[in-house]
Formats: structure tokens, C-alpha cells, sequence
């Protein structure tokens, strides 16, 4: 009767293990293609871009970011001040039901700010990125040509 009452629990948490890798698998929001570009060895500041798409019926928001490679990191986007475009920090990026936020080039991105080594071509790093609704979530980002678009 007590091997029975162990096997038990030991079926109780493997359930519950595949229950909360089941709502990990099943988060709504999906990070695709995320990049930098390389940085040259004095550079203390790179970017990170990337395409967030969520698949559920309620909007998310991005609400943050965090990386190793950097002593800080930000959210970002750029504006058109009187003809002069300018990069301004933002609290959060909205993220609609059923849709997407690209952040690229010219547009929302993420700062890496106070890099603490060069971002070399051909090596990745993680990303985490805090949602207001799916949490956390870590991503690989690749490291293309100083250049990439």
C-alpha cells in the first residue's frame, strides 16, 4: 500500500510537470527572426530586433528586456523631430491580439546599452523579454554583418 502511495505521487508530479510544460508550449506569443548587428570593438551600444507575433484573442504588451552582453537594456523607438530623427526610450510596446510588433531598424528596437564586449558576427545571445500576459520568455538573438538590414 505505501509503494502504491508513492507511485502515486510520483504520477501526481509528472502530471503536473507535463500540465505547466503543456501552458508553456501553448503561450500565445511567439518571437521570431531576432538579430543584432555586429559591433565594432570600441562600440559600447547595440540594438536587437525582432518580430513578436501573437496568435491569442487578448492584446500583450512588451514591457522590458534583459541581456548579459549589456549593463543595460532598453526599449526603444525612433521619432522625426522637426526633420532630425532622434531615438527616445518607451515604457512598453504594444503587442495586439491576433497581430504583431516588428522591431526593426528605424523603429521600435531594443537597446543594448554599456555593451561589456564586442557583438561578433556569427554568435548568438540570449534575450529575455517581459510581457505583461505570457511573462518571461528567453530568446536567441544571431549576430549578423555590421551592415544587415
Amino acid at each position: 500500500m505505501r509503494a502504491l502511495g508513492r507511485n502515486g505521487l510520483i504520477f501526481g508530479g509528472l502530471l503536473a510537470f507535463c500540465l505547466i510544460g503543456t501552458a508553456a508550449a501553448e503561450s500565445p506569443i511567439a518571437v521570431e527572426n531576432a538579430w543584432s548587428r555586429a559591433t565594432a570593438g570600441g562600440a559600447k551600444a547595440g540594438a536587437a530586433f525582432f518580430v513578436v507575433e501573437n496568435r491569442g484573442s487578448n492584446d500583450d504588451t512588451l514591457l522590458g528586456a534583459d541581456a548579459e552582453v549589456a549593463d543595460s537594456v532598453e526599449l526603444h523607438t525612433h521619432i522625426n523631430d522637426s526633420g532630425v530623427m532622434r531615438m527616445r526610450p518607451v515604457e512598453r510596446i504594444l503587442v495586439p491580439a491576433g497581430g504583431q510588433a516588428t522591431l526593426q531598424p528605424g523603429g521600435y528596437h531594443v537597446m543594448l546599452i554599456g555593451l561589456r564586449a564586442p557583438l561578433v558576427e556569427g554568435t548568438t545571445f540570449p534575450l529575455g523579454l517581459t510581457f505583461a500576459h505570457a511573462g518571461h520568455i528567453t530568446v536567441p538573438v544571431t549576430v549578423k554583418a555590421t551592415g544587415a538590414r
